[in-house]
């Protein structure tokens, strides 16, 4: 029958490269948080500037005043058609994609964008890029309003 010798001070568990695991695994992790941090903040600033765009998109169709309704004074507000043509015109020159909607009225634009933030660390789990969407409107206003003191 064979001996079995084992040195002084070991066991038969060895642990020897368990640090090197713990590190690994740690080092994973800290990446993922670093990864989610920096697209969540690409996101986060793909989407302001996504509704600034729409918010600008709406203030230049909300200066297509219908001439035939403003001269004579009969009303202010926006002719559809001239409206929407400058909101679109300020997405195209932009580079992005969206919708524009006037009210019945003509006195309120509404400008929706939408386009996609390409992530840089979320690729390795399958995740090239995220939705993004913007909002903007625009209300015509006619007069000075204050509000009613006591």
């Amino acid at each position: 029958m064979a001996a079995i010798w084992m040195r002084p001070g070991r066991g038969r568990l060895d642990d020897r490269g368990g640090v090197a695991v713990f590190v690994a695994v740690c080092v994973v992790a800290l990446i993922g948080i670093i990864g989610l941090a920096v697209d969540g903040g690409g996101k986060l600033r793909a989407t302001e500037r996504a509704d600034y765009i729409a918010t600008e998109a709406a203030r230049a169709g909300g200066q297509a005043i219908d001439p035939a309704q403003a001269i004579p004074g009969t009303a202010i507000a926006v002719g559809p058609q001239a409206a929407q043509a400058a909101a679109q015109a300020y997405l195209r020159s932009a580079g992005v994609a969206g919708t524009v909607t006037v009210s019945a009225d003509g006195k309120t634009l509404t400008v929706t964008t939408t386009g996609s933030y390409a992530t840089k660390f979320l690729p390795v789990v399958g995740t090239g890029s995220l939705p993004v969407t913007g909002h903007g409107k625009a209300i015509l206003l006619h007069g000075v309003t204050a509000p009613e003191g006591p």
